[in-house]
């Protein structure tokens, strides 16, 4: 069965560079973020992974855990961290997981539950899929997830500016137009009628369409 948005993210034991964990239970009270990798001293990931590790105060101050997963062993992994440094100026603290018999992998629909052995031999290219971002939130739900090609690196900036979105509208009654950034107007959501929305607004909104009224930022208040 296929994970969608809304289910509840899958509660697992790991061993990773960390020592090892209980999923939901590392989570918390936090919000977190696993992102996966095919496999260790792949160029992309490298980048990715001190891209994380440099934007760990900005993950901080929303609450939000970092944690890795690559199909490889605990060793392998660790000896992947120098390297990082090397190329991106910055190793890794956050833990990284140590899926080697792939079960993870396969929990999270990245790779096919009828796949048979370890990640032992097994290749970057065989993989492949296992290039997924999960957002979840402190109640232990999917929030979003995204899989990308190994050739295009993740973008961890967006990552932030959707956290901002779903910790904002997970708050107050509203939704965030195209490319919105933290700070900018926001939508109220077509639920909220103009009669319930004059007591939540009471500044009032800039209506565009019935269906599309806008307001400040209400965190900025």
């Amino acid at each position: 069965m296929s994970l969608r948005i809304n289910d509840t993210a899958p509660d697992f034991k790991a061993n990773t560079t960390q020592g090892d964990i209980t999923f939901h239970e590392w989570i918390g009270d936090s919000w977190a973020v696993l992102f996966s990798h095919p496999k260790y001293k792949t160029p992309v990931c490298s980048t990715e992974l001190g891209e994380v590790e440099h934007l760990s105060e900005e993950f901080k101050k929303r609450n939000v855990k970092t944690i890795g997963l690559s199909v490889d062993t605990v060793d392998e992994t660790s000896s992947w961290l120098d390297d990082i440094n090397d190329i991106a100026g910055a190793k890794p603290k956050f833990p990284i997981i140590a899926d080697t018999n792939l079960e993870i992998s396969k929990m999270y629909n990245m790779l096919p539950t009828s796949l048979e052995g370890t990640s032992d031999g097994r290749t970057a290219i065989d993989n492949e899929t296992v290039r997924t971002v999960f957002i979840i939130g402190p109640d232990k739900k999917v929030k979003l997830y995204l899989t990308y090609p190994m050739t295009t690196g993740r973008n961890f900036n967006e990552i932030l500016r959707v956290i901002d979105s779903m910790q904002l509208t997970s708050s107050h009654p509203v939704a965030t137009p195209v490319n919105w950034n933290k700070g900018e107007e926001v939508i109220i959501k077509p639920s909220v009628k103009d009669e319930e929305a004059k007591k939540l607004f009471p500044n009032g909104w800039n209506t565009i369409k019935p269906y599309l009224r806008k307001i400040p930022d209400p965190s900025n208040n």
